[in-house]
């Protein structure tokens, strides 16, 4: 086991980014205490301080090796509580402007899918079975304590009840999701904010729970239709627990979406093509419609500040929030926590390991937000997307378009393709020479 480097680490908030980030402390110190302001429910049911809980999430390929590598039992609870096994290109119909649908190959591994509080339930299960971790609730954090004589962090100053209280802390790990907790500290002890990149989009999605009917397809278990340019509906339709579909449709630029079931199913209408329509048409649906908006993805560049305050690492939604239509936030949270882990077990000899550590986490994240940020700005090729778009966005179009006829046609290249965007191989493998070779061949033939 490793040893301890400390007596205490505090981690903020207890959503999916806090729990891992709790498991990948629990090695290296005595003690870890969450602490969450909402109530944590026993029963897999939504938390009330967390009301986009009630939308699809996505737990990706990537995020479930992260999640699995930190709590070994992870995979096994998530089907044994009735999450839903998919099976990566033949089960998962796929909808892309140019291919409707895309050829469906089986590319060999899995995802698993469930609701928001079936996971964040199994998840706190098995991260209270360590004796290390506390999951304190109803504590709602008001700011960190400064470190006496240096712009570190000591601790953390919570409300619970009526009163107020002080907890120090070797480590406070801020997985608060807005971030407000680390930006109004570094206001308070005079450092500079990180600058932030911002992609305007305006999101707006609906998300209805129906009951799998008998007569629902057989050939496909999820489908994902991508909006085109004319047309900025997508959609995405997963099976959860209790023999239920999740059905999600979004907008952006602040088009409405339904507020009722009768609405939700006329809107699935209008998209490109029909299949999500045709599904949930007879089905019968199970709860109301729940609604929710997103105006921007946001990643802040903690990595280009030239100080940070010691003692504090900011984690997840607090570095990067993404379009949760490309369902990547949650994945790339664990792999943080993870990377978190392994930086921790390669400082483990060192005289203080926690010494300077916030530099070396922020270069290394930098390679689990590559992938999914670049999706992200995939998001400008909409005319009303607010930002700065990168100088190179018509050569990345250009490529995508051919690597997705590639993909068609190449069942390795559709593999790789798809391991990127389950985040379980980085971006770069799409730019390996005899890919790249190809589809500049490809593109070459079309014009």
């Amino acid at each position: 086991m490793p040893k301890s480097i400390g007596r205490h680490a505090i981690v903020v908030g207890a959503g999916m980014a806090g729990l891992a980030a709790a498991k990948a402390l629990s090695s290296f110190f005595d003690a870890v205490t969450v602490l969450e302001r909402d109530a944590l429910p026993s029963a897999p049911i939504a938390r009330s301080g967390t009301p986009q809980a009630r939308q699809i999430h996505v737990l990706l390929k990537g995020g479930l090796d992260a999640l699995s590598e930190l709590m070994p039992d992870f995979e096994t609870e998530l089907e044994r509580a009735g999450a839903v096994r998919v099976r990566v290109g033949s089960q998962s119909l796929l909808e892309f402007p140019g291919f409707d649908p895309f050829p469906r190959r089986d590319l060999a591994f899995d995802y698993l899918s469930m609701t928001r509080p079936l996971l964040e339930l199994v998840a706190r299960r098995l991260v209270q079975r360590d004796s290390t971790i506390t999951l304190n609730q109803h504590c709602r954090v008001t700011e960190f304590l400064q470190a006496p004589g240096r712009d570190g962090v000591a601790g953390v100053r919570y409300e619970h009840g009526n009163a107020s209280h002080e907890l120090a802390a070797d480590l406070v790990v801020d997985a608060s999701s807005r971030g407000a907790l680390t930006l109004d500290f570094l206001d308070r002890i005079g450092l500079p904010r990180p600058k932030e990149t911002e992609i305007g989009i305006d999101l707006r999605y609906a998300t209805a729970m129906f009951e799998i009917p008998s007569d629902a397809p057989p050939d496909w278990r999820a489908v994902l239709h991508r909006p085109s340019l004319g047309n900025c509906r997508g959609g995405l339709l997963v099976p959860v627990e209790n023999n239920c579909w999740q059905v999600n449709l979004t907008t952006l630029h602040g088009e409405p979406v339904p507020e009722n079931v009768a609405e939700f199913i006329a809107f699935a209408r209008t998209m490109r093509t029909q299949t999500i329509h045709d599904a949930i048409a007879r089905a019968r649906p199970v709860g109301p419609i729940y609604r929710f908006g997103f105006p921007c993805s946001i990643r802040r560049h903690f990595e280009a500040l030239e100080r940070f305050p010691s003692r504090l690492l900011p984690l997840g939604d607090v570095i990067c929030r993404f379009n949760p239509a490309f369902g990547q936030g949650m994945s790339v949270a664990a792999q943080q926590a993870g990377a978190l882990r392994w930086l921790i077990e390669a400082r483990i000899s060192n005289a203080d390991p926690l010494a300077g550590i916030a530099w070396p986490f922020f270069e290394v994240v930098q390679d689990f937000l590559a992938a999914p940020w670049a999706t992200a700005e995939s998001d400008f090729i909409h005319e009303k997307t607010r930002g700065q778009c990168p100088h190179d966005f018509k050569e990345r179009l250009n490529f995508n378009s051919g690597l997705l006829r590639l993909a068609s046609e190449d069942a390795i290249v559709h593999r790789t393709m798809s391991e990127v965007s389950h985040l379980v191989k980085p971006s770069s493998a799409l730019r390996a020479p005899e890919i790249v070779n190809r589809v500049s061949a490809l593109l070459a033939v079309s014009i």
